[in-house]
């Protein structure tokens, strides 16, 4: 738990981005879903192209290391964008607005509820921290 804690006290704006889009994408997930193994075996064949090129272009050959929430993202990314788009294709959405009110409601208050959280996340831990230097005694 503290991790978790520790890493949205110090997640940042873009992270916080991606989330929204991971909780957006969910929401279309629940409301869109489809069973067809061809709309999930081409998600995953388009992930395994696009995230190797996308591997190929973040790598440095001077680096040993990996990132690995970074690899992660770089094959969940276009598995996402390309099973989103089967999903919605035909549905009536507006870039990635969906239609109906109800579902537009619920992604953007899920993506609220969750900004929400991490502010609180960032006042408290923060708070927590001054409250403890304060009491430090040299």
């Amino acid at each position: 738990m503290n991790n978790a804690i520790r890493y949205f006290k110090n997640i940042s704006i873009g992270k916080i981005v991606l989330w929204c889009y991971l909780i957006w994408y969910g929401v279309t997930l629940y409301y869109y879903f489809d069973s067809s193994l061809g709309i999930w075996l081409n998600s995953i064949g388009i992930s395994i192209v696009i995230g190797i090129a996308l591997m190929l272009s973040v790598s440095n050959s001077n680096s040993q290391q990996r990132d690995h929430w970074q690899t992660f993202r770089l094959f969940m990314m276009p598995f996402c964008v390309s099973s989103f788009s089967s999903l919605i294709k035909g549905q009536g959405f507006i870039l990635i607005v969906p239609p109906k009110s109800i579902e537009q409601i619920t992604s953007v208050g899920a993506c609220i509820i969750f900004l929400i959280l991490v502010f609180c996340v960032k006042k408290v831990v923060s708070k927590d921290s001054h409250n403890k230097a304060l009491n430090r005694t040299p």
